[in-house]
């Protein structure tokens, strides 16, 4: 199986484009390749059921599922929306993502 070139990376900050908890925005959390699909804080969250181990007593427990990474768009503060991305050559010789609407740096 072939790995995806992912256009959002860990740490952006993204919009989700369909499914239930669409027009949210959240941080990547962590990116699934295997699956093709992104963890992002605080969104899609589900429940688990799970047993005591140890000392960590068991119970039900909710935390983050993945979300398709073609349902997420990075999010462009300046248009308050998800946007796609353009890369440019800075003239350094570093490459950086802006927004293709209004050209602003979606890099930290």
């Amino acid at each position: 199986m072939q790995a995806i070139r992912a256009h959002v990376r860990k740490g952006d900050t993204i919009m989700v484009t369909a499914g239930k908890e669409k027009t949210k925005t959240g941080k990547v959390l962590k990116i699934l390749p295997k699956k093709d699909s992104v963890i992002v804080e605080g969104l899609n969250m589900v429940k688990r059921h799970t047993k005591a181990r140890g000392n960590e007593p068991g119970g039900i427990k909710e935390k983050e599922a993945g979300i398709h990474i073609s349902n997420v768009m990075p999010y462009c503060p300046k248009c308050a929306k998800g946007v796609r991305t353009r890369t440019l050559l800075l003239e350094n010789g570093d490459k950086q993502r802006t927004c293709t609407k209004c050209g602003n740096s979606l890099e930290k």
